[in-house]
């Protein structure tokens, strides 16, 4: 049914059971599977009207790559680690400087997933407004169907 599995992560341990999920699935399913971790740019705030902005220096800029190249590289290693575990492999995947919802759906589209492996916190109403959803936003704009894990609780 599925054959080519994307599976995203943040490193939250919701991410985790999420990834836990999709690499079980693969496993029964002989599947491939692609693991995704999308790290943000650095947010620069230029100011606007009377205001003063930030802008980082490029030592900043050096200091941020490199800390989110660390972080995505722990993380992928764990995926690895886990892919191991179980009896599969796992092609693993940083992008960097990206909207994690949008480079999910072009990562999957670029690479001919059959679904996406994503977990999700649950929130609802007023906090999932403010806190926004990365799941939500790939359900919402992707065209790959995927299937979202729900933490246990």
């Amino acid at each position: 049914m599925y054959a080519n599995i994307l599976l995203s992560t943040d490193g939250s341990d919701v991410a985790r059971q999420g990834v836990e999920h999709g690499m079980a699935l693969a496993k029964a399913l002989n599947a491939k599977v692609t693991v995704i971790t999308v790290t943000e740019p650095l947010p620069v705030d230029y100011g606007g009207g009377h205001a003063s902005g930030w802008i980082p220096s490029q030592e900043e800029f050096d200091r941020f790559d490199k800390a989110s190249k660390e972080h995505a590289a722990k993380l992928l290693d764990e995926a690895q680690a886990m892919a191991r575990q179980i009896g599969i492999s796992a092609e693993l995947l940083h992008i960097p400087d990206a909207h994690p919802a949008t480079a999910i759906i072009e990562t999957a589209k670029s690479r001919g997933c059959d679904l996406i492996v994503m977990a999700s916190h649950g929130r609802r109403g007023i906090r999932k407004l403010f806190l926004g959803s990365q799941t939500s936003e790939v359900l919402v704009d992707g065209s790959v169907p995927v299937l979202v894990v729900h933490p246990r609780r």
